[in-house]
């Protein structure tokens, strides 16, 4: 396990702009590639089923160019309310990108499919994954993909849920990352009573495979109906199987984002980043801006 992270003294580092982007930006997904920081973040204008993907770069992965315009817009039935919460990965040379295609109304959420060459052009693959199970039968978001195969299989981890708003966390399975498969019959991660995230838990940061496991941030809630990350392990053999779970959050913000933007006090964490001796975890703050928290190595 890594942390705990501090709050980065600068934060917010991308907050709303102009036009597309100039109500909220937030819920980053960065990988680094060529010494280069990439972002994509969830952006909205203000006006109903606004959510459009945006693009920004770095040098150094706190100081982001913004992309005039946004990279991903609602087109398709299956997104007609927007374009929301990105999770990036790259695979042999092309960018997979997953995120939720919102069809307008609770219950309408779906994990979409994107893929590029230059995080600029996607090609779009539509809803990759139907509601499979009863406990997946309400929302279902926050597809999380692994970017190598686990015994001949690639893996995302993802968010459903029986009942509103108490989501857990199930696996599905691939051959191609386009077409994929819930074989269980149960969610791997449950929320835990007496814990910070005893309300609920979906997928956080794309997973990452160590020497102990497959390590993944999560978002767990509680009684206090706050987004906190948590770090979870499951295993390499079988990726199902958890292994460690941390009892605390990863961090606390330094500050009071919901006060700050009078919204929720939400911290979604979307991105986990290795740069030196450093660990750059990216979040959205309050569904309205980017920050970043960080674990320097001992």
């Amino acid at each position: 396990m890594i942390g705990p992270f501090l709050d980065f003294k600068e934060n917010p580092i991308l907050t709303p702009g102009s036009g597309f982007d100039s109500k909220a930006v937030y819920n980053p997904a960065v990988i680094v590639d060529d010494a280069e920081f990439h972002m994509l973040y969830r952006a909205e204008s203000g006006d109903p089923c606004t959510g459009r993907i945006g693009y920004a770069c770095s040098k150094d992965g706190i100081h982001f160019t913004r992309h005039p315009d946004p990279v991903i817009v609602p087109e398709h039935g299956y997104e007609a309310c927007g374009c929301e919460d990105p999770r990036l990965v790259k695979i042999e040379g092309t960018y997979y990108l997953t995120y939720v295609g919102n069809r307008g109304g609770y219950e309408t959420v779906n994990i979409c499919l994107a893929t590029s060459k230059d995080l600029i052009h996607w090609e779009k693959h539509g809803t990759i994954l139907i509601l499979p199970k009863d406990w997946a039968r309400g929302q279902m978001k926050a597809g999380a993909i692994l970017p190598e195969r686990i015994n001949e299989k690639y893996v995302m981890y993802f968010m459903g849920e029986k009942e509103p708003w108490k989501p857990v966390i199930g696996l599905a399975y691939s051959d191609d990352l386009i077409n994929w498969d819930e074989p269980l019959s149960e969610p791997v991660l449950l929320p835990r009573k007496g814990y910070f995230d005893s309300k609920g838990v979906e997928p956080g940061t794309n997973p990452l495979v160590t020497e102990e496991g497959i390590f993944m941030v999560y978002s767990g809630w509680g009684e206090d109906h706050v987004y906190k990350p948590g770090g979870v392990v499951f295993s390499k053999d079988d990726p199902g199987k958890l292994l460690q779970r941390m009892d605390k959050p990863l961090f606390e913000p330094a500050q009071d984002w919901g006060e700050k933007f009078g919204s929720p006090n939400h911290v979604v964490a979307e991105s986990l980043v290795k740069h030196g001796g450093s660990w750059l975890l990216y979040y959205g703050a309050a569904d309205r801006v980017c920050c970043l928290a960080i674990w320097e190595e001992k």
